[in-house]
């Protein structure tokens, strides 16, 4: 094997990295600072970091550098040395999170068996993978027992608990506040859009299901953002900065929330969907750009009705649906009301979930 040439170069404000003449990686004084693992620049037993940027000048600079194999040993005018690993540096750059994958053609969601999601860690890595790759699986033979999804707390961390009920219950029957208490059509959306943070995972449990008609629809909200981008950058682009009024209420609640449709991060980056046109309410017709937004919302109502990114299929009874609340949205058919149906529903946390499995991993690699 071809031995390794390192070499070095100390800038005003950064260190560059060379491995074979050729430029590996600039590092800036500051950053080498304030990543020092030492035990005076964190806290031993948590690994947290003490360290505080303030404490050295905004133009410091390595009195010494030293690179022996995968270690970068630096000496700073104050007499306080720092050790950068290189593997540390690379693991950075990988993500930590499995990549979200948008659906293909006739996608369905992948199915898992009740006890195994719950008594079998290894299922329960597969499932929760693939859920947070794909934004939706489904749960079959769960039991068909009220507050069921309470179990579900095991794999997904504790309950998001909003207002009207800790676990919904999705009836004819019971409490009427919203169009899916009634045997219309429920178009695609998302829960609680009339919250500042929605609630970022939902499980809908299938207890009865004896009626014609009801099939359930699920939308990739992000395959729809990606081609409305592509296709029309300026309908995109003002749904990500054009706040919508969503409310929810009843008779002693009410959620109110002021919130663009589309959420990105600095890099552009779609990272939440917030969709609901039952909850959406009167904009003001005297706002700048009003009209932009209402074409921009055409497409996007176009599309988020369209064929061409709906997965269509029956919850049956025993059923749990679990959807990425800030990607995908949900709804279904209308039905006739000629047999019992009674679904549940209740939400989690994504962060949870996604902490769970790294939890799991750990535990399988011991």
């Amino acid at each position: 094997m071809r031995a390794i040439n390192v070499d070095f170069r100390i800038n005003k404000n950064y260190l560059k990295i060379y491995k074979n003449n050729k430029f590996e990686y600039k590092l800036p004084h500051l950053w080498m600072r304030d990543n020092c693992s030492c035990n005076d620049c964190r806290v031993f037993e948590t690994q947290e970091k003490r360290f505080m940027l303030d404490s050295v000048s905004s133009d410091l600079k390595p009195e010494n550098v030293n690179i022996e194999g995968d270690n970068i040993f630096i000496s700073w005018p104050d007499s306080h040395k720092t050790l950068i690993n290189f593997q540390d540096i690379k693991f950075l750059q990988h993500p930590r999170k499995p990549e979200k994958a948008l659906w293909k053609k006739d996608f369905l969601p992948t199915y898992y068996d009740w006890n195994e999601f719950l008594q079998n860690n290894n299922i329960a890595i597969d499932a929760i993978s693939t859920f947070i790759i794909n934004g939706a699986i489904c749960i079959k033979d769960a039991p068909q027992i009220p507050n069921t999804l309470e179990d579900l707390a095991l794999r997904l961390g504790p309950l998001r608990e909003v207002l009207f009920e800790r676990i919904h219950n999705v009836s004819l029957d019971g409490h009427v506040y919203n169009i899916a208490h009634t045997s219309l059509e429920v178009p695609p959306h998302n829960d609680f859009a009339s919250y500042s943070w929605p609630p970022s995972v939902q499980a809908l449990h299938m207890l009865a299901n004896d009626c014609d008609g009801g099939e359930s629809m699920i939308v990739d909200g992000f395959s729809v953002l990606m081609d409305l981008k592509k296709d029309h950058p300026n309908f995109f682009d003002i749904l990500t900065t054009f706040p919508i009024p969503f409310r929810e209420f009843d008779e002693t609640n009410e959620t109110y929330a002021e919130e663009p449709i589309v959420r990105v991060n600095t890099q552009n980056k779609v990272v939440g969907f917030r969709f609901s046109n039952q909850l959406m309410q009167m904009i003001n017709p005297l706002r700048k750009n009003v009209d932009l937004f209402y074409k921009a919302y055409h497409e996007l109502c176009t599309r988020v009705n369209s064929k061409k990114y709906k997965s269509i299929f029956r919850l049956d009874a025993g059923h749990i649906l679990l959807v990425s609340g800030h990607r995908v949205l949900h709804g279904r058919a209308e039905f006739n009301p000629n047999g019992k149906r009674h679904l549940q529903d209740a939400y989690y946390e994504m962060d949870n979930v996604e902490n769970n499995l790294v939890v799991y991993r750990k535990f399988r690699s011991k």
